[in-house]
């Protein structure tokens, strides 16, 4: 995501969102643990983490729920995920 689409998102997340605020992440990336963890570890243990694997088993979903305390935290996450090699957001 760009600085610009970030910034979007963000004055979305204000106009339609209290804080604080359960947050539900949700995540593709290709069945690979590394990635996995990588998503994984985006988030604390007391995150409710589910995954779901394709059909054919090529690319796994996961989503995330956490509860976050402002805006900023939701960015945060997003902008760290976007490290991660072939990451999809929805």
């Amino acid at each position: 995501m760009t600085e610009q689409e970030l910034e979007k998102f963000k004055e979305k997340l204000l106009e339609s969102m209290t804080f604080p605020s359960v947050y539900m992440f949700k995540f593709i990336v290709a069945s690979e643990h590394r990635n996995i963890a990588l998503v994984e570890n985006l988030f604390g243990e007391d995150t409710d983490i589910h995954t779901k694997e394709s059909g054919k088993g090529r690319y796994i979903s996961i989503t995330a729920k956490q509860v976050v305390m402002n805006v900023d935290e939701v960015i945060d996450v997003y902008k760290k995920a976007s490290l991660i090699k072939g990451i999809m957001f929805l």
